[in-house]
Order: C-alpha cells, then sequence, then structure tokens
C-alpha cells in the first residue's frame, strides 16, 4: 500500500518530492520574503567585496598619504558589516521557519493519521509510523531549515559571480562556464543514487523502530518466555541494517562531494593559470586578476555547498516522500459528500440487511455471509459462537471500521454508510474485551471521549462508583488525580476493565456494545459489574459479545453464529430445548449439573 506507492516514487528528482511539502512553508509568506531580502542583500555585500579589494590593490597602495587606504578599508569594513548582519537575519528567519514548518507537518500527518480508517493499520507498523512522524520529519527540517537556504543563497551567489566574472573577464569567463556542465552533470546523476540509498536507509531505521516499539509494548511477554537474549539480538540485526543503509548512503554523499569539490577546485586552479600568463603579458591588471579569482572562488564555492547540499535534499527527498504518502493515503471509510444526519436523540434501532463482509487483503474468505437481524430500541441482544464465528466483526461493523462488501447496516433506519463516521460513534459507547488505557490521570481516563462538554468530578465519581471502580481508585496516592502508566501497566486486568466501563457509563450513549466486558473480573467484581450493566442496558439498545454464557442471563435475545452466519436465534430456554449449537456450547459449560439447571431457570 504506502511501501509499494513509495517503489513508484523513487524515479522522481529530489525537488519535485519535496513539492507536496511546500504549502507547509507558503502559509507563511511574510516571514519567506524577509529571508529573501536578507538573502539579496547578503549576497550582494558579497559581491561587493572584490570590487572593494580590486580597487585596494590597484589604486590604494599607490597614494603616499594613505587617506584612500583608509577610506577604501573603511568602505571594506562597512560592507563586511552588512553582510555579516544580513546573514545573521537571514538565518534566524530561515531556521525559524524551518522549525515552523517542521512543527506543522508533524501535526498534519499526525492529524491525518488519526483520521485514516482500519484498513491503512491493518497494513502498516505503528513503530513505522512513529519512525516518520519522528526521523523523517527530523530529516525535513535540515533541508527547510538551513539546507534549502544555503541552496538559494549559493545559486544567487554563484549567479552573481558568474554576471561579475563576465564583467571583469569574458575569456576567463568563457573558460568557466565551458567547465560548468562538466561539473553539474555528474552531481546530478550522483545525486540521484543518493537519495535512493537515503531512502532504503530510512526504511531500514523504520524496521528498527518498528520492531522496538513491539518488542517494548510487549516486554512482559518477552520476559516471560525468556526472549530478551534473542529480542536484543534481532534488534541488533535490524539496526545493523540501518546502519549498512546509511553507510552506504553516506558513501553515495562522500562520493558525490569528492567530485564536486574536485571539480570545482580543478576547474579554479586552470582559469588562475590562465590568468597568471595574462598579467605576466600585460593583457589585465593584478587587482583585475585578484577580482576575478575572488569571484571564481566565491563560484566555486558556492557550487561545492550546492553539490553538498544537493546530497542533503536528495537525503531528504526520501523521507519527504515517506511523509507525501501518508498525507497523499486516503482513507476508504469516509463521511459522503452530504451526510445524513443523524437524530439529535438517537432511538438506538438496528438493523442488519444481507451483509456480507471479508476483511481488505482476505477476499474471497467472507467472515459474515448474507447476516439479517434488527434489534428494537432498548433491546438486550447476545451474540454467541465460537472463536472466529464473526462475534467482533459485528462490532468492528457496526462501529463503521469497515464497510460491507454487499448488505446495508442501519441505525434509527439510517443507513450508516451515508453517515458522518464521528456523528455514528458518539451514539455508540463501547466496552472492550481488551479495554485501553492511556498514561493519564484516572479521571482523564473515565472521561476519554466526551468532547462536547468537561464532565464534573461528581459525574464522573459516579461512573466510577456504578463500575465498582471507586473503591480501589479512593486509595489510590492521588485518588483521581493518579497518573496511570502506559496502557495502564500499573493496574490489574480488572482495574482496567472497571475503568473502561466507567468511560462508558460516563458517555450514556443510546446504543451499547460489550466485547466479554467482565471476562478480567473476579466473581465478586463480575457480581457487582452485572448489576451496573444490568442497570446500564435499562432504556438502551444492547449488543453483547459472550463467551461466558453465565453472564447473558437477563438479554431479551440470543443470536448464534457459525462460521459468519446466524445459525439460531431465540431465548435461552428456547435455544437449550432445540439442543442445538447453543445447547452444545452451553453443556460444554455447564454439563448436565444444577449449574445448568440453575441458568436455565434463572433465564
Amino acid at each position: 500500500m504506502v511501501e509499494e506507492r513509495g517503489k513508484q516514487r523513487t524515479g522522481r528528482v529530489p525537488f519535485k518530492a519535496l513539492k507536496p511539502l511546500l504549502p507547509f512553508a507558503f502559509r507563511y509568506k511574510g516571514q519567506i520574503a524577509a529571508a529573501m531580502v536578507a538573502l539579496f542583500i547578503a549576497t550582494a555585500a558579497t559581491l561587493v567585496l572584490p570590487v572593494a579589494a580590486r580597487q585596494v590593490i590597484d589604486h590604494g597602495f599607490s597614494q603616499t598619504d594613505g587617506a584612500t587606504i583608509n577610506l577604501w578599508f573603511c568602505f571594506l569594513m562597512a560592507v563586511v558589516t552588512v553582510m555579516a548582519l544580513a546573514g545573521a537575519v537571514r538565518y534566524y528567519l530561515v531556521t525559524s521557519l524551518g522549525e515552523r514548518v517542521v512543527a506543522d507537518l508533524r501535526s498534519a500527518v499526525f492529524e491525518h493519521l488519526v483520521r485514516l480508517d482500519a484498513v491503512f493499520f491493518d497494513t502498516v507498523r505503528s513503530g513505522e509510523i512513529v519512525s516518520r512522524l519522528t526521523a523523517d520529519t527530523t530529516q525535513v527540517k535540515s533541508v527547510f531549515g538551513v539546507s534549502l537556504s544555503i541552496a538559494l543563497r549559493s545559486g544567487l551567489l554563484f549567479i552573481g559571480t558568474v554576471i561579475m566574472m563576465i564583467w571583469t573577464s569574458p575569456k576567463l569567463s568563457a573558460l568557466v562556464l565551458i567547465a560548468i556542465p562538466l561539473i553539474v552533470l555528474p552531481l546530478v546523476f550522483s545525486g540521484r543514487a543518493v537519495r535512493r540509498r537515503s531512502r532504503n536507509a530510512q526504511d531500514r531505521l523504520a524496521d528498527a523502530s518498528a520492531f522496538a516499539s513491539e518488542a517494548i509494548s510487549s516486554v512482559r511477554t518477552m520476559q516471560a518466555f525468556v526472549m530478551e537474549n534473542t529480542t536484543s539480538q534481532k534488534f541488533t540485526d535490524a539496526v545493523q541494517e540501518a546502519f549498512n543503509a546509511a553507510k552506504a548512503s553516506i558513501s553515495a554523499r562522500s562520493r558525490l562531494v569528492a567530485v564536486g569539490m574536485f571539480l570545482v577546485c580543478g576547474s579554479v586552479v586552470g582559469v588562475l593559470w590562465y590568468g597568471a600568463r595574462d598579467v605576466l603579458n600585460g593583457a589585465m591588471t593584478t587587482g583585475d586578476l585578484s577580482q576575478f579569482v575572488f569571484y571564481a572562488v566565491l563560484g566555486a564555492s558556492s557550487l561545492g555547498q550546492i553539490s553538498e547540499v544537493y546530497g542533503e535534499i536528495t537525503q531528504a527527498a526520501g523521507a519527504a516522500e515517506r511523509l507525501s504518502e501518508i498525507l497523499a493515503t486516503e482513507a476508504e471509510i469516509t463521511a459522503p459528500v452530504k451526510p445524513s444526519a443523524m437524530p439529535d436523540k438517537a432511538v438506538g434501532t438496528l438493523a442488519f440487511e444481507n451483509v456480507t463482509f471479508a476483511y481488505p487483503g482476505r477476499t474471497g474468505t467472507d467472515v459474515l455471509k448474507n447476516i439479517n437481524f434488527s434489534v428494537n430500541a432498548g433491546e438486550r441482544i447476545a451474540l454467541v459462537g465460537r472463536s472466529g464465528a464473526g462475534k467482533s466483526t459485528i462490532f468492528q461493523l457496526l462501529l463503521r471500521f469497515y464497510d460491507p462488501q454487499q448488505g446495508v447496516i442501519k441505525v434509527d433506519d439510517i443507513a450508516i454508510k451515508y453517515v458522518e463516521p464521528a456523528a455514528l460513534r458518539k451514539h455508540i459507547a463501547l466496552v472492550a474485551q481488551d479495554p485501553v488505557i492511556f498514561a493519564a490521570s484516572i479521571a482523564d481516563n473515565i472521561a476519554y471521549g466526551i468532547t462536547d462538554r468537561v464532565p464534573s468530578r461528581e459525574e464522573i465519581k459516579e461512573a466510577a462508583k456504578l463500575a465498582a471502580a471507586a473503591d480501589f481508585i479512593e486509595q489510590m496516592p492521588e485518588g483521581y488525580d493518579t497518573m496511570i502508566g502506559e496502557r495502564g501497566i500499573d493496574l490489574s486486568g480488572g482495574q482496567r476493565q472497571r475503568i473502561s466501563i466507567a468511560r462508558a457509563l460516563l458517555k450514556n450513549a443510546p446504543i451499547l456494545l460489550l466485547d466479554e466486558a467482565t471476562s478480567a473480573l473476579d466473581s465478586e467484581s463480575e457480581q457487582q459489574i452485572q448489576k451496573a450493566l444490568n442497570h446500564l442496558m435499562i432504556g438502551r439498545t444492547t449488543l453483547v459479545i459472550a463467551h461466558r454464557l453465565a453472564t447473558i442471563r437477563s438479554v431479551d435475545r440470543i443470536l448464534v453464529l457459525e462460521q459468519g452466519r446466524i445459525v439460531e436465534e431465540g431465548e435461552h430456554q428456547v435455544l437449550i430445548k432445540r439442543k442445538g449449537l447453543y445447547a452444545h456450547l452451553a453443556q460444554m459449560q455447564f454439563g448436565d449439573g444444577k449449574e445448568h439447571l440453575s441458568l436455565s431457570n434463572e433465564v
């Protein structure tokens, strides 16, 4: 997906690769204009220096009173002062612009990332995405912050020196101009190799970052299986690959610099030798030759800097491509041009009509096959079946993380395909089997998802109380303000689940999705949570995924799924009497004893 697009773009020239990022710089046209003015002033001051030096050489030393020498040296000092001040202003403006552009770029990439659909994140590792947000943007910063400025200054200075060289000595200038194509063409062709190797180096670094991110996020599992040495060796191998790729990029760039410096300086030496012969023959003065050589050296140094900066730009072009690929990636799940409006107070009816779905990349393997069911407002439905039957996929489709290949899904008689995803999801509260807890305070975690207002502390405490979380929260060092470690590592599985339930309680959405919401709780906590959930489900449309059949005693209807199809539907007692798949699952969990009968009688 993203990688394939990158392979298709490797033939683009560096400046074209940077083009998609230019709008971020053009937001600050005033700062760019000021930097360009400072650049022109500094360049003009630099081009005046050789003229003043020629006057000192040809005329100043012939004066007896020394007044002319003092005058010309004062003029030189004034020019140097202007050049230094203009250079400092240019550096400040350009460097701060680079920092601002990269900050905006990082924000834009992240903002775009969080709006991409599940299909993108199914195919790209999170560590690679982090690498693009950090390492790649740092590479781009060097271009917008310094390299591009140096390239512009060197290019402008080179043009100015060529004009002044022609004015000083057309004959010597002709020799220099003939040599320019011999200097530039090798740089261009070498730059392509640099950019290709630079992109490869960035890709290998992203691989290493992705591996490290995955290993660190699962460090306890790694240590439990005593895989520290193996994991460290794999990371070392990944880092070595990144180093080898970077070394190849540096080697190519070094050759580029060496070729550029040799061609540039060699041409200056040749022209200087030819000009020295004209001085000996009386065809030009010493001051004229000094002025020409000064311009030649300036021109040569400008070309040399361009060759070095060109290497940096080609190196950053690979990073720019990778960032551009993210910005160019379009989500498959998008809001329609004219979205249907969800009602302000959703009733909560649901319907799946002839829904067939296969996950992207696994076409031909339908996870759901011609699913049909409807849910009335306030009705409580349980989804039961073996692992892989399609229960969680129904939740994924209802939240519109994916769109079905066939069929229609409706909420309050509105096809969700024509609803803005954010508007749909505001009407749904989810309690996942593996709850996600963020590195923030407990209060912030409970209030997560409330965007239209700031929940009061009383509301947060009430939600925690209903979720049976208040007792352990109040025992924390700072209560609701206690900071939780990344992914809630400081909490037990049951505590994380209770915070997740409190989050759903506070959201107070008309549709509730419970994916094994009590699976991580002990028996006592499960009973407390089940009471809270039974209270929460009153007046709300609820879908419950359950493997433990004891948790669905209070539902109105049970849908039994097998291999992506609804094979049974009804109440618990009815399904038990049918002696089908549900009865088989119940027998496996409870046997034929009293516990089975107790469950049957309670429902």
